[in-house]
């Protein structure tokens, strides 16, 4: 499975270009305030986590939904057929004997 973030193309989309003009929209359009700082980080790298709070303030203050925000490839990985393993030798009987257990 693969994750984009995309919020710079959504915010592209919408011609907001810089992080102020994100932040601005943030707090007038969400009630969200964010640093400058936490705001470039949004623009720069795929966060590896966020509060559900922070999305829809994004959502909000872009006017868009989740889907624009974050793409999502759920194309199942494919895995290399492994070679069947061998069985191991069976154990021998505690007994000297070499006999096996009775059947239950």
């Amino acid at each position: 499975m693969k994750i984009r973030w995309r919020l710079r193309m959504a915010a592209a989309q919408r011609e907001v270009w810089t992080g102020t003009e994100l932040r601005r929209l943030l707090v007038e359009k969400a009630g969200l305030e964010l640093s400058s700082a936490s705001v470039s980080a949004l623009f720069t790298k795929e966060p590896s986590q966020m509060k559900m709070t922070t999305l829809a303030a994004l959502c909000t203050a872009l006017e868009c939904t989740p889907n624009d925000l974050i793409e999502v490839d759920t194309t199942p990985v494919e895995r290399p057929i492994a070679p069947p393993r061998p069985v191991a030798d069976l154990p021998q009987a505690a007994s000297g004997r070499g006999r096996s257990m009775p059947p239950l």
